[in-house]
């Protein structure tokens, strides 16, 4: 694949420039594995989220929430990792998802060069624009290395968060907030 060869050459300039030798036997590979690895880490661009949520079923209920979702991204300023757990909680208007899809759409845009907060706002908006809920709400935690091993050198989760409708209103967003709280068994 030509896009392929484009990241390996980019990556054994890499390599060279970092003073390496990319033709010893631990690195000579590293340009396909990186390729690779990139291209896996970055599927996302390849899929509409629309896609995702387009099957759904005419229900209606009570507060839908899906918490701890685990993502990995890669943060488009170094494109080190980050990495952690998405909430979400919609308050259907006459359509639910299959529960699978919430996290197939976290997905879809974590596979992204990605910056935090866009990717919980784009979260919210697509849930928000196909499912015409009565409100949204998305929460995610993350955990970037960009912080970790370089920069600041902080250990700190950042927390953002996108609300719509309903959960703009405190008591919508207290009763999501003690949904997540609540664990199995308690």
């Amino acid at each position: 694949m030509k896009k392929n060869r484009e990241i390996e050459a980019a990556v054994s300039s890499i390599i060279k420039a970092l003073g390496e030798n990319g033709e010893r036997e631990g690195l000579k590979d590293t340009p396909r594995r990186v390729a690779e690895a990139l291209r896996e880490l970055t599927e996302g661009y390849s899929v509409d989220p629309k896609s995702v949520l387009d099957v759904e079923f005419n229900e209606t209920s009570g507060m839908v929430v899906s918490k701890d979702i685990e993502f990995f991204s890669l943060c488009e300023h170094h494109m080190l990792p980050f990495f952690g757990k998405v909430h979400i909680g919609y308050v259907p208007r006459n359509k639910v998802v299959g529960i699978s899809k919430l996290a197939r759409l976290v997905e879809v845009f974590s596979k992204r060069l990605q910056l935090q907060e866009r990717m919980t706002k784009q979260v919210a908006d697509s849930i928000d624009k196909q499912l015409s809920p009565l409100g949204v709400i998305v929460v995610v935690e993350a955990e970037h290395l960009c912080m970790k091993m370089r920069g600041a050198k902080t250990d700190s989760k950042i927390l953002t968060s996108e609300l719509r409708g309903l959960f703009e209103d405190f008591k919508a967003r207290e009763e999501f907030f003690e949904l997540l709280r609540l664990r199995s068994g308690e």
